[in-house]
């Protein structure tokens, strides 16, 4: 990397929030190693029906603010039968996911379209992916945010489908000087704590099948893979004509992390079915 060249970015970034190889293999184990509703027989009962309330592998995917797709992807290649559609306003991102996508032989199954999730008409589909990204289907202010995100997955998911809600939560309330620390104009308000966050899904019209949530390893392996990159970048390349801008965003961020949210903000994963 030469003196003219910029910053990297994300380059150290697996997925695009604080999950690790194994929950996600285990996530989507849970959400393609399923039998269609009459297909197949009882294990040790021969001809036997499967339940019909048994739930569908996903034929179809939507995820909402997609980034590069990581999960999408690798759940489309466990699942042979599905094809996915991402959807996302990041150029950068989205050609990192097409180009993935070519790598893996998944290009005639996948999407990545540039365009807005609010009110789109993208769904419904089998299963929705909206992993840290609800801020994508409202312009609702916080805390009414989450809600509105919450309505507005209800309507694209089809029946007896899934949806997976990677949510911020608070472990505790902030205190003042943590808050204080945190994005500009963060409030104690702004997000519910994990029981909250579950009722807001329950009232939304689901029902929990499954709640996990991320680790402080988890965290601790994202938020240091985010900046990973850029600081052996801001080591090697101290007098570049970026450095000090990049410099003072970068310890903005780590600032934010250590002084403010870590272990006060968590993140769930939720899996959740349309009721009706």
């Amino acid at each position: 990397m030469d003196d003219t060249s910029a910053p990297p970015r994300h380059t150290r970034l697996t997925f695009h929030g604080p999950l690790s190889e194994d929950r996600a293999a285990r996530m989507i184990g849970r959400l393609t190693a399923q039998t269609a509703p009459g297909a197949g027989v009882a294990p040790d009962i021969p001809e036997t029906p499967v339940a019909p309330d048994t739930p569908v592998a996903p034929g179809t995917v939507l995820d909402i603010g997609c980034g590069w797709g990581e999960f999408m992807l690798r759940l489309l290649e466990a699942s042979p039968g599905s094809t996915g559609v991402g959807i996302d306003v990041d150029a950068e991102d989205l050609a990192r996911g097409r180009a993935a996508a070519e790598a893996r032989g998944l290009a005639g199954r996948v999407r990545f379209l540039r365009e807005s999730a609010r009110d789109t008409t993208r769904g419904p589909a089998d299963l929705v992916l909206c992993l840290g990204a609800s801020h994508a289907l409202s312009d609702a202010p916080p805390p009414g945010h989450i809600g509105a995100a919450l309505r507005a997955l209800r309507r694209l998911v089809a029946p007896g489908g899934r949806v997976v809600l990677g949510e911020g939560f608070w472990h505790r309330p902030p205190a003042p000087g943590e808050l204080s620390a945190m994005w500009p104009g963060a409030t104690v308000g702004e997000l519910p704590d994990l029981t909250g966050l579950v009722d807001l899904a329950v009232a939304s019209g689901f029902r929990p099948v499954w709640i996990e949530t991320a680790s402080t390893g988890e965290w601790e392996d994202f938020e240091s893979a985010y900046r990973s990159d850029v600081e052996e970048w801001l080591a090697a390349h101290p007098g570049h004509p970026l450095a000090e801008e990049t410099r003072e965003r970068v310890d903005r961020q780590r600032s934010r992390w250590l002084r403010s949210y870590r272990e006060v903000m968590g993140l769930a994963y939720l899996t959740l079915a349309p009721v009706g």
